[in-house]
């Protein structure tokens, strides 16, 4: 009698969005996108209840659930509850990490390198044969250097400047006006939003396209951007045991690392500057086959301590 390959529910949780992908053994059954996870509540009740409206709306059940997501701390990580908040729906294992985990997955598989996930937030992750090496992840209060919401803000920043009159003009203030309103009246509009976070980093996108256009400030922020992604891997490579000089792989995953082209040019000249002999990759997939990997992933792999498990006891997958 042939076993019935598991339903699994991959689910990638960002800040700026959340992506969910339903598969089986023909392939993907469902791929959705819906609002960012939000730190300041539970993050595995959020994901949980997303799991349940996602077994209803496509009127499936799931077998196995694996969640990387940013906002996960060790203390909140809890898989017991988020296996007995979705066992209505079918579940019977899951596997949950942060997101830097199913990042490095995502943009090295499983060998040793380093890892950029550059979204709203950023953080970096290095693997040796033997250790792991976390950096920065530390939110937009406190960290995230280089992060999609560090160069909004910086050009944000840049834009009430000029507008003061306390910098040289930079289109940045035309664009922000354009997107936000009156320039007197932004800080009070996004101090007051409680997605002020995705807000400021939605702006990103127009300094990116600012220095492309030749706009020497906002130029001058995507490569500040870049050298601190570069300072924060070399650092990770370092504390993981690696010598300048060595060959590694950099896998950088996030559309600002991966898409923008300026972003890649300026990464590139600061990682030969500060991390001599790594080299800038593409990743090797996407964020959610990162994610989905943590079903699979071996019990004596570096990155398996990191990986938060629970099991029904009678499963037998």
């Amino acid at each position: 009698m042939t076993t019935p390959s598991p339903t699994r529910l991959s689910i990638d949780g960002g800040q700026s969005g959340i992506r969910l992908r339903l598969t089986d053994a023909s392939g993907i059954l469902a791929e959705v996108e819906r609002p960012g996870v939000l730190t300041d509540r539970p993050v595995v009740d959020q994901l949980a209840d997303l799991t349940v409206q996602l077994s209803g709306e496509t009127m499936r059940s799931i077998d196995e659930l694996a969640v990387g997501t940013s906002g996960l701390t060790p203390a909140g990580a809890n898989p017991e509850g988020l296996l007995a908040a979705t066992a209505q729906v079918g579940v019977r294992r899951v596997a949950l990490a942060h997101d830097s985990i199913t990042g490095y997955l995502a943009a090295n598989g499983v060998e040793p390198g380093v890892m950029l996930a550059v979204g709203t937030g950023v953080v970096v992750l290095a693997l040796s044969e033997t250790s792991v090496a976390k950096v920065d992840g530390w939110g937009s209060l406190l960290g995230d250097a280089g992060s999609g919401y560090w160069i909004g803000r910086a050009g944000l920043d840049a834009a009430l400047r000029a507008f003061d009159g306390r910098s040289g003009a930079t289109t940045l203030e035309a664009t922000a006006a354009a997107r936000f309103g009156p320039l007197d009246e932004l800080y009070m509009r996004v101090q007051s939003d409680p997605k002020r976070v995705s807000i400021i980093a939605s702006f990103c996108r127009d300094v990116v396209d600012a220095a492309t256009a030749g706009d020497e400030i906002a130029r001058g922020i995507v490569a500040a951007a870049a050298a601190e992604l570069a300072h924060s891997a070399a650092s990770a490579l370092v504390r993981a045991g690696w010598q300048p000089g060595q060959p590694v792989r950099v896998g950088a995953v996030g559309a600002l690392a991966t898409h923008a082209v300026i972003m890649r040019e300026h990464l590139a000249i600061e990682l030969a500057r500060q991390a001599p002999g790594s080299v800038l990759a593409s990743p090797l997939g996407a964020p959610l086959d990162g994610v989905q990997s943590l079903l699979d992933l071996v019990p004596l792999h570096p990155l398996r301590p990191f990986v938060y498990t629970a099991q029904a006891k009678d499963f037998t997958g």
